[in-house]
């Protein structure tokens, strides 16, 4: 699947927080720390640009997937 180029990263942080579990716990600047206990603790930091870097988002949907033991593609779906 192609990874979408105008993706923001407030788009982001609003799909991972309604449907994967995700909570915002604080935001520095330009940057928000979101975080999930399920199924173990994990931490990510999602900068807040008007459109994320396909390098940057790759690696932000890998280590979801990683964690959630899913499929990158599956994290993208409804995302749009």
């Amino acid at each position: 699947m192609k990874l979408p180029r105008d993706l923001s990263g407030a788009q982001l942080v609003q799909h991972l927080t309604s449907r994967w579990d995700y909570r915002k716990i604080h935001q520095v600047g330009s940057h928000v720390t979101l975080e999930t206990d399920i199924p173990s603790k994990q931490r990510i930091v999602i900068p807040l640009h008007p459109a994320l870097r396909i390098g940057t988002l790759s690696a932000i949907l890998t280590a979801v997937a990683r964690h959630k033991s899913v499929e990158r593609e599956r994290i993208l779906t409804g995302l749009r």
